[in-house]
C-alpha cells in the first residue's frame, strides 16, 4: 500500500493521477484532513482515510498497514518541522519501509530561508531510522505562470536579477515521485529534481510576450520594495517576504540546477516554460 499525505493539495492530487497510471487505485491511500474534499478520488478506487499532520493519533490511524508514504511537505511555513516529526514518528510506529519526501532543490546548501525547514525534516528522516528517499524539488513553473494575467497587465517584477530558474510544471514532480515510490531500492538516494531548461525572469518576461503577442518587460527592484508590493496584491506580510527571500536565492545560484535528473527519472523532456505559459492563458 502506498499512502500519499497532503493528497487534496495541488501536487498530492497530481502525485495520486500519476500512480493511477502506474498501478491500481486498491493499492493507494490518499491522507487528507477532510475526506470530503477527495470524494472524486474515492470513486475511482482510492482509499481515504482522515490525517491532520498537527493530530498525531490521526496519522497512526492512517498509516495502518501502510507500506511507502509520499510525504509532501506541509504548507504551513513555520510550523512544517513538528508537523513532520508528527508524521515520521507515526510512520516509524506503523512500521512503514519507505517515506519519499518533497524537500526543496539543493537544501543543503540552499541559501532560501524556506529551505530551513526542509534542512531540518532531512535531518529528523536522518536519525528516525525508517528508511526514506528525498526529493529534492525546483521551483514549480506555476509559482509564476499562475499570475500571468496580472503579469500581462503590469509585467514582470521581482528581485531575482539575472538568477537562472530551473523549473518545472507540478505535474513534473508529481510524475517524479510516483515513479519513484513503484521503483526498488530507493532507499537512501536524494534526487535534486529541476526543469531541463533555465531562464532569467528577463528570459521569462520575453517568452510571455513571444506567446501572448504583447510586449512585457522584467523589472528588477530591491528586495524590500518587492515584499511591499506583494503585501499590495493581498499577501500576507510574512509570506510576501519569504518569497523575496527566495528571488534573492534565485539571484544567487539557488533555484538551478542543469543535472536533467527529473527527465531522467520520468523518461521524457520536462514541460518548458512556453508550454506552461501557454496552458495558463
Amino acid at each position: 500500500m502506498i499512502l500519499v499525505t497532503g493528497a487534496s493539495g495541488q501536487l498530492g492530487r497530481l502525485a495520486i493521477n500519476a500512480l493511477l497510471e502506474k498501478t491500481d487505485a486498491s493499492n493507494l491511500i490518499a491522507a487528507v484532513r477532510n475526506p470530503d474534499s477527495v470524494k472524486d478520488l474515492a470513486e475511482k478506487g482510492v482509499q481515504i482515510r482522515q490525517a491532520d499532520y498537527s493530530q498525531p493519533d490521526t496519522l497512526l490511524n492512517a498509516f495502518e498497514g501502510v507500506e511507502k508514504v509520499l510525504l509532501i511537505s506541509s504548507s504551513e511555513v513555520g510550523q512544517r518541522t513538528a508537523q513532520h516529526r508528527n508524521v515520521i514518528n507515526a510512520a516509524k510506529k506503523a512500521g512503514v519501509s519507505l517515506i519519499a519526501y518533497t524537500s526543496i532543490l539543493n537544501a543543503d546548501k540552499s541559501p532560501l530561508i524556506l529551505a530551513e525547514e526542509h534542512v531540518a525534516t532531512e535531518k529528523l528522516l536522518s536519525e528516525s531510522g525508517v528508511p526514506y528517499v528525498l526529493l529534492r524539488n525546483g521551483w514549480y513553473s506555476e509559482n509564476y505562470t499562475m499570475s500571468v494575467a496580472a503579469t500581462l497587465e503590469h509585467g514582470v517584477v521581482g528581485c531575482a536579477e539575472g538568477g537562472k530558474l530551473s523549473t518545472a510544471a507540478r505535474a513534473d514532480y508529481a510524475e517524479a515521485a510516483a515513479t519513484v515510490l513503484l521503483k526498488e531500492e530507493q532507499a537512501g538516494k536524494i534526487y535534486e529534481l529541476a526543469g531541463d531548461e533555465s531562464f532569467t525572469l528577463s528570459d521569462y518576461a520575453a517568452t510571455i510576450s513571444k506567446v501572448s503577442g504583447k510586449a512585457v518587460s522584467y523589472h528588477n527592484v530591491p528586495e524590500a520594495e518587492y515584499a511591499k508590493i506583494l503585501v499590495e496584491v493581498g499577501l500576507p506580510e510574512g509570506f510576501a517576504a519569504i518569497l523575496a527571500d527566495s528571488e534573492v536565492g534565485a539571484s544567487k545560484g539557488g533555484l538551478f540546477n542543469d543535472s536533467k535528473t527529473l527527465s531522467t527519472l520520468i523518461g521524457r523532456p520536462t514541460t518548458s516554460i512556453e508550454d506552461s505559459i501557454k496552458a495558463s492563458l
